[in-house]
């Protein structure tokens, strides 16, 4: 097993060297340390995960899932800067309108999962990332596409900050699990996930409208704030099974590694138990 020092060389092309280390770690914990200086805020940490991951795992002629959140704009940046100064050939398929405006704001090929239903990569933000890399996600109501895109990829890649990095899911995020419903279902689901799992499901409500958040695909999302619980695919299934639920934000077994951008100028990388070798 090996230990990856990734740094970025300050030349104009933005060289990336990976130097191999040997040493014995954890199959459940394998990090990989990139420097970028000191980190002077958390937009700091979430840039510098973004800017590790794409330069690790880009490469020409991809098809690129761009995920949603604060953190994705920075992936997006640092992939412009690429395709232009490498003159990269990509196509990149977006999970919401948000990252939709990102790609043809930063002027890259935009495509869908019609044209490119078979994606090499994926990269996305997460709201909390346990040890196993299961992820909750949804925090920005998008967690629906952004699964469908996910499931195409062939590796899955996370990007946070320090502040997501977690040994198990609600140790860190206190906001519950997104569920994504449909507007005529959201008050029985809401009662059956509280018969059935316990914790309280509230319906979101939107900070600039007046009424619930509407998602992209026109539906309502409950966030439940759940109790304590062990298998969480187990209760994903439950959850998916009570007619009128779209999606919920458990992202179980899809992510291969993540990259979490530290208050120190590091970049710790963990991958999935299991996995050798990403992209």
């Amino acid at each position: 097993m090996t230990l990856l020092t990734l740094c970025l060389r300050p030349s104009s092309s933005h060289t990336f060297i990976i130097n191999r280390i040997s040493s014995i770690l954890s199959p459940t914990f394998l990090p990989r340390i990139a420097h970028f200086g000191n980190m002077s805020s958390y937009e700091d940490c979430k840039k510098a995960a973004a800017y590790a991951a794409v330069n690790h795992h880009v490469n020409d002629n991809q098809v690129i899932g761009i995920g949603s959140g604060s953190t994705i704009a920075y992936a997006v940046e640092r992939l412009a800067q690429r395709v232009e100064e490498e003159k990269l050939t990509v196509k990149c398929v977006p999970t919401s309108f948000q990252s939709r405006q990102l790609i043809m704001h930063a002027n890259l090929p935009l495509s869908d999962l019609e044209r490119t239903p078979e994606l090499d990569i994926s990269i996305d933000g997460a709201d909390e990332v346990d040890n196993q890399l299961n992820c909750i996600k949804g925090g920005g109501a998008c967690q629906f596409q952004e699964k469908i895109v996910a499931s195409c990829a062939k590796d899955f890649i996370i990007i946070a900050d320090y502040r997501k990095d977690s040994e198990n899911l609600g140790q860190k995020w206190k906001r519950g699990v997104p569920i994504e419903v449909l507007p005529v279902a959201y008050r029985p689901v809401k009662l059956k996930i509280e018969a059935m799992l316990g914790g309280v499901a509230k319906l979101r409500m939107a900070e600039y409208k007046a009424g619930p958040i509407v998602t992209d695909n026109g539906n309502f999302v409950l966030d439940w704030l759940f109790e304590e619980h062990a298998d969480w695919v187990e209760v994903n299934t439950a959850i998916k099974l009570i007619p009128g639920v779209v999606e919920t934000g458990l992202f179980l077994n899809l992510a291969k590694v993540a990259y979490f951008g530290n208050a120190d100028g590091t970049v710790k990388v963990r991958k999935a138990p299991g996995v050798q070798n990403c992209c």
